[in-house]
């Protein structure tokens, strides 16, 4: 169903965090949590409600590092990726170390399946304790997630150590968070997908599940998976 169905039918809408901050507390899980619970009291306010998951990436990071090697996802990146393929929207946050996005938050979206999150909205975060790594969430967040062809909302929400004390950063949070909110109860993502699915290139073994079309029986798949073909050259 999709999310203004959903929204006729009295359902919640679905808001995931993630949050790649590696302390506890952390000012990045904060920035990402204002600014999710700003998106919330947004949609309420137009009476709809939201659930909101949060995924700590913190504490799946030893799983994180098995599926770059393995492939295999731990139970907790597992309930990740799901909760990502049903979010109406989506806060992505991380902290900046040396002008780029921690690792953490990288080696999770690496593992990610290509098609799950296309049209997804998504509102870009990023914390660092210098202004200096500003341009990074527009310059490499901003890419990575182009990439994985979601949908950014147009205003990121950085915020460096000065920034928490200065007015600056609560009235960027506010218009992130209408951004993000409005792009939610349109249902963009579901559109797009019902729509548009099949113009997108799919990876075989896709989210999608568009590898059920793929012939398994031409020649090219039977050498892939080691047989015969089923005709062999003059």
């Amino acid at each position: 169903m999709s999310a203004a169905a959903r929204r006729r039918a009295g359902e919640e809408l679905r808001l995931v965090v993630v949050s790649a901050g590696a302390s506890d507390p952390s000012s990045t899980a904060m920035l990402a949590d204002r600014l999710a619970a700003r998106t919330v009291a947004t949609v309420n306010g137009s009476g709809s409600e939201v659930a909101v998951t949060t995924i700590d990436l913190r504490t799946m990071a030893n799983e994180i590092a098995a599926a770059l090697v393995t492939q295999n996802l731990g139970p907790k990146l597992t309930a990740a990726v799901e909760a990502l393929g049903a979010a109406d929207g989506i806060v992505a946050a991380t902290p900046i170390y040396k002008a780029g996005v921690s690792g953490l938050f990288k080696g999770f979206v690496d593992v990610l399946d290509n098609d799950l999150l296309i049209g997804r909205p998504v509102a870009l975060a990023a914390t660092a304790g210098t202004a200096r790594h500003a341009l990074v969430v527009d310059e490499a967040m901003r890419s990575l997630f182009a990439y994985m062809r979601t949908l950014t909302i147009p205003t990121s929400v950085f915020a460096a150590t000065e920034d928490w004390s200065g007015g600056g950063l609560e009235g960027r949070i506010d218009r992130a968070a209408t951004e993000l909110a409005t792009l939610m109860e349109s249902g963009f993502a579901e559109r797009v997908k019902e729509k548009s699915w099949d113009a997108y290139q799919h990876e075989y073994g896709s989210a999608g599940g568009t590898e059920l079309a793929i012939d398994l029986d031409s020649d090219l798949m039977r050498l892939a998976a080691g047989g015969a073909p089923l005709t062999l050259p003059k």
